[in-house]
C-alpha cells in the first residue's frame, strides 16, 4: 500500500495519468499574458471530484489485488482540468523529464514514466490535448468525450473511451420521441464540440422519420434564456431535448423555473439525467415531466470505505502546497456523505478505464503465470496494441473495444424524475449483443396526470386525408380530402392522393380502390329478349306481308303502293332488323360494327324507296304536264331504280370508307359512374358523319315530296302516310337523343335498338299495315273504278 504525499499524485513503477474537471471555469477569463489558471480559485464541481477519487481507489484496489499486475506497483499523476484551453502546464508535466519536454527526443525508458492516460472529461478538453499524446501513440482512455469525431482512428489513433459515442445517445433519445409519437420538438444544445456533434447527428438520425426539429439553440454562458424560452413558447413546442453537461444544463433549468416555463416534457441527456441537486429543486414540478438517458447505475464495491478512510486521513498543510502547479483542492471541508451522495454518472467509465490500462499493462509484462516479468522495457505503444484487444469482466460486465476504440459492451437506462426527487429507472436501452429497447409507461406520472402530453405542429389528418406541407417544416401541414377516384396511402406517401386504375372507384376520403361492376346488357335480360322478340315478329310481319302483297299484286292498292318496290323495302326492313340483335351482350369489335351497319345500309334503300315513291305521286299528280320530257326521260331510264342504286351504293362506299379508317370498337366508360364500367362501342362521329347525313338528306327530301302531295285523292294518298311515318321517325330519334343526353347507364344499348325498331315499324305499321287492312277487309276499295272515281273528283276540284 502506497501512501500519497497528496491526492493529486501517487509513486510507483508505472504512472497512470489522470486528468479531472474537479473544477471548472464557469466564466472567460481574460487574460493579457500566457498563463495557467488556478483551478482552485474556479467552482467545484462534486460530481467530477468524486469521479477523481474513483481513479485513486481504483489504483489502490489494483494494487492490493494479486491477481492483476501482482509484485508490480500502479502510480498515478491526477491534473485538475478545469479549463478547455488554459490547463496545459499539467500536460507539459507529463510529457517531459524533470519538466522539460523533450517531443524530439529518442524514445527512451526515463522520457516518461507515463503509459497512459484516463481522461479528459469533456470532448472540447480532448480536442484541445490529444495530439501531444497522439504523436507518441500514448494510450488516452476517456470516460467522458463522447463527440463522434474521435472514433476517426486516423486523426485520433491511440485514443479509446469506456463512454458510448453521442450517436448511441441520439439513437436512444430518437427511440423515446418515437415511442411517445412525439413529433414538433427543441433540441438545445452546449455551444461545443459536444453539443453541436450531438446536434447534427440528431438532425441526421430523424430526416428520414416523422420527426421535426422546430427549434434549436446552442447555449453558452451569455444566452438569453428568456427570449429562448419566448421562442418556444410561440411555436407551441412541448418537447425540448437538452444535450449539455451538468453546469448547463443546471443553468437552462434554474431559468425555466424562475421564468415560470410550464406543461413541457425535458428530454435530458446522459450528462445531467442523474443530477442530484435539479430534481430537489423548488418550483421543479411546475416546468413538466423530465425524461433522461443515463448509464446505468452501477455500484462499485468498497469505494464508499475507501472514501470514509480517506476523508479520516489529515493530509499536512505543507504537503497539499508543495504540489506541483495547482493542484490544490481546497476539498476538506467535504463530507464522506457528499461525496458518496452526488451524481453517479460516468463512475462505471472512469473504473473500465483504469482497469482496461491495468489489464493492457498486465498483459504486456506477461503477467498470465502469477508474476509479471520485470525485464521487459514498456513504451506507450505497446501497451496501446494490448488495449485494443482488450477483453475482460469488470463487475460482470465484458468490457472490449471495437475497431474505433469505442466500447463494444453496455447499455443506457432511461430514467423520469419522480415526484421525491430521485430519478426513477423506468425503461433500458440495451447495445449488446442485441438491440433491446424498453419502456414501463405505467411507471411516468406526467404533467398531463394520466394522458401522455403531445407535441404536434399540426393535427394527423383524418382518414382519406393528405397533407399538404405548410412551410419548411413536414409535421406542419393542411389536410385535403383526396377527391373520387383517388385514395390515400398513409404508409406509402402521407402527401399524395394516388389516381385509382381505370377498372377500380372510390368515393372522396378513400384509403384504397374498390373494383367497378362491369355492366352491360346480356341477351338474358328481360328487355332485351323482349325486343329480339319484337324484331322476330317485324320478320314474321314482312313474310306475311311480302306473301300477301304477292297474292294481290296486280290489284290497285299494290300498284300504289310502290309495286315490285314493295318486296324491296320488306327485304330491306328484315335486314335492317339484324342490328337489333349485336345490340346485346358484351361488345365486340364485329357486334359493335353490326349494329350500325345493316341498319344504316338498308334503312337508306327503305328511305330511297320511299322518295322515289313519294316524288313519283307528287309528280304524276302535279308537275306531269308541265314537264312531260322530264316524265317520258324517268319512265324510259327507270330513274326510280337509278335513284335507289345510286343511294344504296354511295351509303355502302361511305360505310365501307368509315370502318376501314376509324371502325366502331368496344370501349369501357369510366367516366359517367364512379363505380361502375359501362362496356359500350364507340364511333367515330366524324368518319360516320357521310352516312348519317346522307340518311337525314334522303329523310328531308322524303318529308318534303310527300308534304307537297298531302291533298292528293284518299286511296293515292301514300304521302299522308309517307308524312305520318317520318313524324313518327323523328319523334322516335327526338326521345332517343334526350334520353341520350340525360342517361348514360348500360340501357341506353337497350334504348338504342329500342329506337332501332321502332323506325321500322313506323314504316311497317303506318304505311303498309292499312294496305293490307284494305286488300283483306275493304276489298271493294282496292277496284279499278273506285281508284278513278276518286281521280275524276280530284280533277274537277282542280
Amino acid at each position: 500500500m502506497h501512501h500519497a504525499a497528496s491526492e493529486f499524485q501517487l509513486e510507483g513503477e508505472y504512472v497512470l495519468a489522470g486528468l479531472f474537471d474537479i473544477h471548472h471555469v464557469s466564466s472567460a477569463v481574460a487574460q493579457i499574458r500566457p498563463e495557467g489558471i488556478d483551478c482552485s480559485n474556479q467552482p467545484l464541481i462534486l460530481s467530477s471530484y468524486r469521479r477523481f477519487q474513483l481513479m485513486r481507489f481504483s489504483v489502490e484496489e489494483i494494487n492490493n489485488s494479486t491477481n492483476l499486475l501482482p509484485n508490480v506497483s500502479l502510480g498515478y499523476d491526477i491534473f485538475d482540468h478545469c479549463s478547455d484551453t488554459h490547463s496545459f502546464p499539467g500536460i507539459f508535466k507529463l510529457l517531459s523529464v524533470d519538466g522539460m519536454i523533450q517531443p524530439w527526443g529518442k524514445a527512451h525508458r526515463n522520457v516518461s514514466k507515463v503509459m497512459a492516460v484516463v481522461g479528459p472529461f469533456t470532448s472540447t478538453q480532448v480536442l484541445t490535448v490529444a495530439p501531444l499524446f497522439m504523436m507518441d501513440l500514448i494510450p488516452m482512455v476517456s470516460y467522458g468525450a463522447s463527440t463522434s469525431v474521435f472514433s476517426r482512428k486516423q486523426q485520433f489513433p491511440s485514443f479509446l473511451r469506456t463512454v458510448h459515442p453521442n450517436k448511441d445517445v441520439i439513437e436512444v433519445i430518437v427511440h423515446i420521441i418515437q415511442h411517445f409519437n412525439w413529433r414538433w420538438v427543441a433540441f438545445l444544445n452546449i455551444d461545443d464540440d459536444y453539443g453541436n456533434d450531438g446536434r447534427e447527428l440528431f438532425m441526421k438520425r430523424i430526416s428520414n422519420t416523422d420527426i421535426c426539429m422546430a427549434y434549436t439553440k446552442g447555449l453558452n454562458l451569455y444566452t438569453d434564456h428568456s427570449q429562448l424560452f419566448r421562442q418556444i413558447e410561440t411555436q407551441r413546442i412541448g418537447i425540448i431535448i437538452v444535450f449539455a453537461p451538468e453546469w448547463t444544463a443546471e443553468a437552462l433549468i434554474e431559468s425555466a423555473i424562475q421564468l415560470n416555463v410550464t406543461n413541457k416534457v425535458w428530454i435530458a441527456g446522459h450528462a445531467w439525467s442523474l443530477n442530484k441537486k435539479l430534481p430537489k429543486k423548488k418550483g421543479i414540478k411546475h416546468i413538466g415531466t423530465v425524461i433522461g438517458v443515463s448509464e446505468p447505475k452501477v455500484t462499485i464495491p468498497g469505494f464508499s470505505d475507501f472514501i470514509y478512510s480517506s476523508k479520516n486521513q489529515t493530509h499536512s498543510k505543507n504537503a497539499e502546497q508543495n504540489v506541483f502547479c495547482n493542484q490544490g483542492c481546497n476539498c476538506s471541508s467535504l463530507s464522506a456523505e457528499e461525496i458518496l451522495t452526488v451524481d453517479p454518472s460516468f463512475n462505471f467509465p472512469v473504473y473500465s478505464a483504469v482497469y482496461a490500462i491495468a489489464h493492457a499493462l498486465h498483459n504486456t509484462l506477461q503477467c498470465e503465470s502469477g508474476r509479471c516479468n520485470g525485464n521487459i522495457t514498456v513504451y506507450p505503444h505497446m501497451v496501446l496494441a494490448e488495449l485494443k484487444k482488450s477483453n475482460f469482466t469488470l463487475l460482470n460486465q465484458s468490457v472490449t473495444f471495437d475497431e474505433n476504440g469505442d466500447p463494444n459492451y453496455g447499455s443506457y437506462s432511461i430514467v423520469f424524475w419522480n415526484q421525491i426527487g430521485d430519478a426513477e429507472e423506468i425503461g433500458f436501452y440495451h447495445f449488446h449483443p442485441t438491440f433491446h429497447f424498453f419502456i414501463n409507461n405505467t411507471q411516468i406520472q406526467w404533467y398531463t396526470e394520466e394522458r401522455v402530453p403531445t407535441s404536434l405542429c399540426s393535427q394527423e389528418c383524418d382518414v382519406g386525408f393528405a397533407k399538404k406541407q405548410d412551410g419548411i417544416h413536414k409535421c406542419c401541414f393542411n389536410c385535403d380530402i383526396c377527391e373520387k377516384g383517388t385514395y390515400i396511402n398513409k404508409t406509402e406517401d402521407p402527401y399524395k392522393c394516388i389516381n385509382c386504375k381505370k377498372t377500380e372507384w372510390s368515393a372522396p376520403g378513400s384509403t384504397s380502390c374498390n373494383l367497378r361492376v362491369v355492366e352491360y346488357v346480356p341477351f338474358t335480360d328481360s328487355g332485351a329478349i323482349m325486343i329480339m322478340v319484337g324484331a322476330w315478329v317485324l320478320v314474321g310481319l314482312t313474310l306475311a306481308m311480302s306473301a300477301l302483297f304477292a297474292i294481290n299484286y296486280n290489284t290497285p292498292v299494290v300498284r300504289s303502293a310502290g309495286g315490285p318496290m314493295c318486296f324491296l323495302i320488306f327485304s330491306c326492313l328484315s335486314l335492317c332488323s339484324l342490328s337489333v340483335f349485336f345490340y346485346f351482350g358484351k361488345p365486340t369489335t364485329s357486334s359493335c360494327i353490326l349494329r350500325f351497319l345493316p341498319f344504316l345500309l338498308f334503312y337508306t334503300v327503305c328511305l330511297a324507296c320511299f322518295v322515289v315513291r313519294s316524288f313519283q305521286i307528287v309528280y304524276i299528280f302535279k308537275m306531269a304536264a308541265k314537264f312531260p320530257k322530264l316524265h317520258s326521260w324517268w319512265m324510259k331510264y327507270h330513274g326510280q331504280w337509278l335513284v335507289i342504286t345510286v343511294a344504296f351504293v354511295t351509303q355502302a362506299l361511305l360505310l365501307l370508307f368509315g370502318c376501314a379508317f376509324a371502325p366502331p370498337k368496344p370501349y369501357n366508360d369510366t367516366l359517367e359512374y364512379p363505380d361502375k364500367v359501362i362496356l359500350a362501342c364507340d364511333i367515330n362521329l366524324k368518319a360516320f358523319a357521310g352516312p348519317v347525313i346522307l340518311l337525314l338528306s334522303l329523310c328531308s327530301l322524303c318529308f318534303i315530296f310527300s308534304y307537297m302531295g298531302k291533298d292528293l285523292p284518299k286511296n293515292y294518298n301514300e304521302a299522308k302516310a309517307i308524312t305520318f311515318c317520318l313524324l313518327m321517325l323523328i319523334l322516335t330519334w327526338v326521345i332517343f337523343a334526350t334520353e341520350y343526353l340525360l342517361y348514360h347507364g348500360k340501357y341506353i344499348q337497350t334504348l338504342n335498338a329500342l329506337a332501332v325498331l321502332s323506325s321500322l315499324y313506323s314504316f311497317l305499321l303506318w304505311y303498309f299495315l292499312p294496305k293490307c287492312h284494305i286488300i283483306l277487309f275493304q276489298s271493294y276499295k282496292n277496284t279499278q273504278e273506285y281508284f278513278q272515281s276518286l281521280i275524276q273528283n280530284y280533277t274537277i276540284r282542280q
